[in-house]
C-alpha cells in the first residue's frame, strides 16, 4: 500500500544499542543483524520503509572504534553491512540510506545525531528491533501523510494496548485520539507507546531544548513534546513488539506469520 498523498517522507532508524541481553542469552550477531524469518531486523525495515515511498532513510549504528570487552566485531559488522546496502542497494533495490556510526548513551542521543538530517521535512522515526504488521504500518504512514497534507498534526505515534515490555510508557488520550500525556503510570483505558514516532521538523527544537537540559530518555522527550503545544494524534496498532531477548525472536517469528 503507497500513500496517495504527495507529502515525501524521511525514515529514521536508531541501530546504535549494544543489544547486551541477546548477548548474554547465546545470540552472536549484533542484534541489526539478528534475523527474524530469514531476514535481518535492519534489512527488515529499510525493505518496509522503501515499500512506502523512503525519500531518504537515515541510520545510526554503534562506532567500530568502541567494540565490547569480550574483543566481539559487532560494530564492524554492521557499519560494513550498511555500507554494502549503500553500495550494492537491497537484494538489487538502490537504497537512498545515509548513515552515521557513532556510539551514544541512549536512544535520545542517539536521536539528536541524526536530527540534523531530519529537519527539511516530515520522518518516521524507530528503533531497528521494532516490529509490527506491514500492512499495519502502510495504513498509519498514509495517515499521517493524510494528517500532514491537512495541517491537522504536528506528529502521528504508533502506540498499542498490547504490553510486553518490562517498563512501558503509557499514553494518554481524549475521545478523538489526540494524546494529552506520556506517563509511568497506567491511565487505563490505555495505550502505550509502540516506538513509531511521526513527527514533523518543529520536534527537533524540542529535542535540542531536551538536550540542553541532559535529559536521556525518549520517553522525557515525548512529554517534551505535549509540554511544548505539539498537536500529536495516537495511531493505534494490534501489537507491536520489541526483540529484548532472544525468545522475543520466535514471538516476532509468530506474529508475522499469523498478520499475513
Amino acid at each position: 500500500m503507497h500513500s496517495n498523498f504527495l507529502v515525501q517522507m524521511k525514515y529514521a532508524i536508531i541501530a546504535a544499542g549494544e543489544g547486551s541481553r541477546l548477548a548474554a542469552e547465546g545470540i552472536s550477531a549484533p542484534k541489526p543483524l539478528v534475523k527474524v524469518n530469514g531476514e535481518a531486523l535492519i534489512d527488515r525495515l529499510i525493505r518496509v520503509f522503501m515499500d512506502n515511498d523512503a525519500e531518504e532513510i537515515v541510520v545510526i549504528c554503534r562506532s567500530a572504534d568502541e567494540l565490547l570487552t569480550d574483543g566481539s566485531t559487532e560494530t564492524t559488522q554492521v557499519a560494513s553491512h550498511l555500507l554494502a546496502l549503500q553500495r550494492d542497494g537491497l537484494r538489487g533495490r538502490p537504497v537512498p540510506l545515509r548513515f552515521l556510526v557513532k556510539s551514544t548513551p541512549s536512544s535520545m542521543h542517539s536521536f539528536f545525531e541524526i536530527s540534523e538530517h531530519l529537519t527539511s521535512g516530515p520522518f518516521v522515526l524507530t528503533t531497528v528491533d521494532t516490529i509490527f504488521s506491514e500492512e499495519e504500518f502502510s495504513r498509519y504512514v498514509a495517515t499521517f501523510q493524510q494528517l500532514l497534507s491537512e495541517g491537522k498534526a504536528d506528529g502521528l505515534m504508533g502506540v498499542t494496548d498490547y504490553i510486553d515490555d518490562e517498563k512501558p510508557l503509557y499514553v494518554k488520550t481524549d475521545a478523538v485520539d489526540n494524546i494529552t500525556a506520556f506517563l509511568d503510570t497506567d491511565p487505563k483505558p490505555h495505550y502505550i507507546s509502540a516506538g513509531i514516532y511521526g513527527l514533523t521538523p518543529r520536534s527537533i527544537v524540542t529535542l535540542k531544548a531536551c538536550m540542553e537540559r541532559k535529559e536521556s530518555r525518549m520517553r522525557n522527550f515525548q512529554r517534551a513534546l505535549v509540554a511544548d503545544g505539539l498537536h500529536l494524534k495516537a495511531y493505534p496498532f494490534k501489537k507491536v513488539l520489541d526483540i529484548d531477548h532472544a525468545t522475543d525472536i520466535g514471538k516476532a517469528e509468530a506474529f508475522l506469520e499469523n498478520s499475513k
